[in-house]
């Protein structure tokens, strides 16, 4: 019989890699259930994974010109001694070029309101977890009191999940995501629901935005509804793909019970 894997950080590194067998992957995995700070540790390595895979994967991919492949630089010059030289620079060339072309994306693309990145954000969030079945969440709805001070003191703010059981969701559970690279909101909360057919929406929620203005915005992506507002203390967007009416009346719900406010200012 083997001896119990020793998880050190070398293996914890190797698991967010995926460079585990199946076995130690379970220990692994048993470790992470047993111990929430690093569950949590490997939820921003995850996360910072797929942004960095997110980001850099299409340039990467993107095939040599024709004209600039060493090999045929090299066929063209005959190959003669100075070959590997002009090679190198070529290769050194595509570098700057697709640098530059990743770069000037900024210059020609139209700068994205915060609202807008912090959308995106809870979208994708959402596309990403509402899949799992074991790892929806970090911690549970039967840790609730954990649960609830762990993300208030991350966001500095009184966080207590919502109550949407008129409409049939009961809370799954809630995780910390990490800062999103382009600005300073500080961690997000992501709340999980879930009725009795399945269903899922979640809820992510930041600190108050730099001024704290007031802002409602709706937006569909992708088939996912997208339910946001911001005030002086969070900001926060409800995702689901459920009808709009009831959509509409689960984004009010979560309204009124973070903002002790009995309708929203305006109407989605």
């Amino acid at each position: 019989m083997s001896a119990p894997l020793t998880i050190t950080q070398d293996v914890i590194q190797a698991y967010a890699d995926g460079r585990l067998d199946d076995t130690s992957r379970a220990a692994v995995e048993a470790h992470l259930d047993s111990n929430p700070d690093a569950a949590a540790d490997m939820a921003v390595w995850l996360r910072q994974r797929e942004a960095i895979k997110t980001l850099y994967d299409p340039v990467a991919g993107e095939p040599v010109p024709t004209r600039l492949d060493p090999h045929r630089l090299a066929a063209r010059s005959g190959r003669k001694p100075g070959w590997p030289r002009y090679a190198a620079a070529a290769v050194v060339l595509v570098g700057l070029g697709l640098g530059a072309g990743w770069f000037a994306r900024d210059l020609l693309q139209p700068e994205e309101t915060p609202s807008q990145l912090l959308i995106a954000s809870a979208l994708n969030a959402h596309a990403l977890y509402v899949k799992e079945s074991r790892h929806a969440v970090e911690v549970a709805a039967n840790d609730g009191q954990h649960l609830t001070t762990w993300l208030s003191n991350r966001l500095d703010h009184q966080l207590d999940p919502p109550d949407l059981s008129s409409q049939g969701f009961a809370l799954v559970g809630g995780r910390l995501l990490p800062p999103d690279v382009y600005r300073n909101t500080g961690p997000a909360a992501q709340l999980m629901y879930e009725n009795a057919t399945k269903d899922r929406l979640t809820v992510y929620v930041t600190a108050a935005l730099p001024g704290g203005e007031k802002a409602y915005q709706f937006e569909t992506t992708n088939g996912l509804d997208a339910f946001y507002w911001a005030n002086d203390a969070i900001t926060c967007t409800v995702v689901g793909d459920l009808p709009q009416p009831q959509m509409n009346t689960v984004a009010k719900l979560v309204y009124q019970q973070l903002t002790w406010s009995p309708d929203p200012v305006r109407t989605w």
